[in-house]
């Protein structure tokens, strides 16, 4: 312990003073000029140090320090100063950083300041992540399965529910396997949940509605006794609906409450949903107080139609009049928000909700509403409102088809103003004109017109009047005059149009469509008037042109594919034209002359077996005409199936026994088939003809007569002269009995058979032969719009 402890010297004990005149060394700023390492460092660059070149000596290594009454010693670099972390009066100096921040000796040999590093360029671009590698490949199995749900769900909005239901599976699977590799090379947190979620939820979904209960409710349970899912107790409201499309009530009702215990109050909407169903569960198994009670509590919150009525019908089963009371109260008093004018108008063809509507469009209750809104209007200082009220009303009783109210409505308006009365009688006189009471219609015209000579809608219901009068040369100046005061009046242009079609001056129709269909350019019926006006041209390309336009705008109209297959037939064209025509068939399988000409067409191309079929269906649409049935015979015969034809034959002379071909044919059958019946049927063949000789001589002797009564000016004896040619009409197509008979023509089609009891039953006219016959729309497009101008 000695070693340290120094002694004072005796001389200096007396010197109280001694060591004041002592200093360091490194303080001597005197020999500054005179010390090479000094000058030197002033002289370099900054932090540059010499070699250690010691002035006094001094070592690295710590010395034992002296007292306070001896001299001082510290270690010195070669300037004099103290060394970096040395220990100078007791206390230690601090390490310091060797070179400053943001120099180095290649920066102060030339180069810029550049402490950033910038000057050194772009940084390498990055190297590209090998697709092999595991995190890729669960990534795109990832993004595979995300696709597989989406897929799911928008081909199950198409329909395709066994479609979406195998896409729901197959995305199931790749998502397991999905997590099986995450698990290979992850912890499980990394596990994404959410995926595994929907995943499930939409096979759930898919089962639900490819009403795979059972498979569904297991599905669900996976994901609701999954703790993972924060929010998997909220499906239990779709166990609920299953159980309950499944008349499981108990169980719907159970599932029902444990879903409205899990979602929170914050959620009203979905909680009143669930309320509601609770409720109607209640009433399916007659427990009325517990639906009563679901139900008034959904009414004191959130009130709704739904609920409202249930709630009555919970009450009216319990037989509380009271209650019910106030339940319609409560009922009424919920607002509708149903717009007026279309709340009494279906808006599907569901024959209940129709029956429904039909019940309460014109009932008590609505009367008395519609009574007291225009009472009150009417007693306001909106009195032109109260008349527009009205008329929006009559509107609204003609597309509900309710004419009788609309016209009684109408008819209020004979003695108000002008503007009104015209708007009015346009109406009236477009009701009375689609009822064909072409006088009230053309009374109401005219009074539209002095009502109002600038009503572009009354002078184009004016010019219909006249159009069905005939006179179509004052029509046509009616629709110039319309078009005059409103040139944007489509109406009035296709009527002029089909007026110069009746004037025979197709260059002003055709002129009058083209500029039509430059403002109606997807306008069906434009479309095919330029088309007719074409064909009357004798332009069947053009016609063809336009035709083929129109199909692209209304692909499924039977009489356009018909058409455009007689033009093509017309044309030479056979494949086109059994295409379209076949086309048409499909869409319209009673059109008579459809079915003749593929039945015609299959024989010329040799292929009876198949005309067969349409003249069996002909004989289905027309059973009183023995043509079709003697066809389908014909066919069997032609391609050789003796014995069916013969059968057929027999059973066409059950039902027109007195048909002298289907004899001839029995008779040539029986004959080349060596059957006993041949003589039974010659003989009544013979008979047949007999009758008709008689029959004609009948005819013969009553057009003599009633050639010889117009002689004589007898009036009886005009209709009888009439009678007689009209039968003479009726027998003149009958083959004579001396015609040759041949077999196995090659020419014969056997398609102009007569039935001698009497004429061909005229057919059925569809509404696309009919809209042909017509004028091609004449009579459905020449009504007005409804509404007043």
């Amino acid at each position: 312990m000695m070693q340290n402890v120094h002694l004072a010297p005796e001389a200096d004990e007396d010197d109280l003073y001694s060591g004041y005149n002592d200093y360091n060394p490194t303080f001597d700023t005197e020999d500054l000029e005179n010390d090479v390492a000094f000058q030197q460092a002033v002289r370099t660059s900054h932090g540059r140090r010499p070699p250690v070149t010691a002035k006094i000596a001094g070592t690295s290594a710590s010395r034992p320090l002296a007292t306070g009454f001896g001299a001082k010693s510290t270690l010195t670099s070669s300037m004099g100063r103290p060394m970096t972390g040395a220990i100078q009066d007791g206390v230690a100096r601090p390490m310091t950083a060797v070179h400053a921040a943001g120099y180095t000796k290649t920066a102060m040999r030339g180069s810029s300041f550049d402490p950033l590093g910038q000057a050194r360029g772009p940084a390498p671009p990055l190297e590209m992540k090998s697709s092999d590698s595991s995190e890729e490949k669960i990534r795109q199995l990832e993004k595979k399965v995300n696709e597989l749900v989406e897929e799911s769900c928008i081909v199950n909005s198409c329909g395709d529910l066994k479609l979406a239901l195998e896409k729901a599976k197959e995305a199931g699977r790749k998502e397991r396997v999905l997590v099986r590799q995450r698990e290979q090379i992850a912890t499980p947190e990394n596990i994404n949940l959410d995926l595994t979620y929907s995943v499930l939820f939409n096979l759930a979904s898919q089962y639900a509605a490819n009403e795979m209960y059972a498979e569904a409710l297991n599905t669900y349970q996976v994901i609701v006794k999954n703790k993972m899912f924060s929010n998997g107790g909220r499906l239990k409201v779709n166990m609920g609906n299953i159980y309950l499309k499944q008349r499981n009530y108990s169980k719907a009702i159970k599932f029902y409450r444990m879903a409205l215990d899990q979602i929170p109050s914050a959620h009203k909407e979905m909680r009143i949903k669930i309320m509601q169903n609770i409720g109607v569960a209640f009433i399916k198994t007659g427990q009325y107080v517990d639906a009563i009670s679901s139900f008034e509590h959904i009414m004191s919150m959130s009130p709704n139609l739904k609920a409202g009525f249930n709630l009555i019908v919970c009450y009216f089963a319990i037989g509380n009049r009271e209650q019910m009371k106030k339940a319609f109260q409560k009922l009424i008093a919920v607002p509708l928000e149903v717009d007026y004018d279309d709340k009494y108008i279906s808006p599907n063809d569901d024959p209940h909700t129709n029956l429904l509507i039909e019940a309460i469009k014109n009932d008590s209750l609505r009367q008395i509403e519609r009574e007291r809104c225009v009472e009150v209007v009417k007693a306001s200082h909106y009195v032109e409102l109260a008349n527009d009220l009205e008329i929006n009303k009559a509107t609204t009783y003609l597309r509900q088809q309710d004419f009788n109210q609309a016209l009684e409505t109408l008819k209020m308006f004979e003695k108000k103003d002008s503007r009104v009365k015209s708007a009015a009688a346009t109406n009236l006189s477009f009701l009375y004109y689609l009822e064909n009471e072409l006088a009230q219609a053309t009374n109401y015209a005219d009074l539209a017109v002095n009502s109002d000579r600038y009503n572009p809608a009354a002078l184009t219901n004016k010019g219909n009047t006249v159009f069905a009068n005939g006179d179509y040369e004052k029509a046509a100046e009616f629709y110039k005059e319309a078009l005059r005061n409103d040139s944007s009046c489509t109406e009035a242009l296709y009527n002029l149009g089909l007026t110069y079609k009746k004037l025979n001056r197709v260059d002003e129709a055709l002129d009058c469509f083209l500029k039509l269909h430059a403002i109606l350019r997807n306008s069906a019926q434009v479309l095919y008037q330029i088309a007719n006006i074409y064909e009357i041209m004798e332009d069947p390309n053009q016609a063809i042109e336009w035709l083929l336009q129109l199909i692209s705008v209304v692909p499924t109209d039977p009489h356009v594919l018909s058409k455009l297959g007689k033009l093509y037939d017309n044309e030479g064209d056979k494949s086109q034209a059994f295409h379209y025509y076949y086309e048409s068939y499909r869409y319209f399988p009673s059109n008579i002359e459809v079915i003749e000409w593929l039945g015609a067409y299959y024989i010329d191309t040799q292929f009876c077996e198949k005309a067969i079929e349409y003249f069996e269906r002909a004989a289905l649409i027309l059973p009183t005409q023995v043509k079709w049935q003697l066809m389908v015979a014909s066919c069997y015969r032609r391609s050789g199936n003796y014995q069916k034809a013969l059968e057929k034959y027999k059973v066409i002379h059950r039902k027109f026994p007195e048909n002298v071909e289907c004899l001839r044919f029995l008779v040539r059958l029986c004959t080349d088939m060596g059957l006993k019946e041949v003589q039974e049927y010659t003989t009544k063949l013979k008979k047949v003809e007999k009758l008709k000789e008689i029959r004609e001589q009948r005819i013969k002797s009553g057009r003599d007569g009633s050639a010889r009564s117009r002689r004589e000016g007898n009036a009886g004896g005009d209709s009888g002269g009439t009678k007689g040619e009209r039968l003479s009409a009726k027998l003149k197509a009958l083959p004579g009995t001396s015609e040759p008979y041949e077999s196995s023509s090659s020419k014969e089609i056997d398609a102009y058979y007569v039935d001698p009891l009497g004429p061909q039953a005229e057919r059925p006219k569809t509404a696309a032969r009919k809209r042909a016959e017509e004028d091609d729309f004449a009579d459905e497009e020449l009504g007005e719009d409804l509404l007043p101008e």
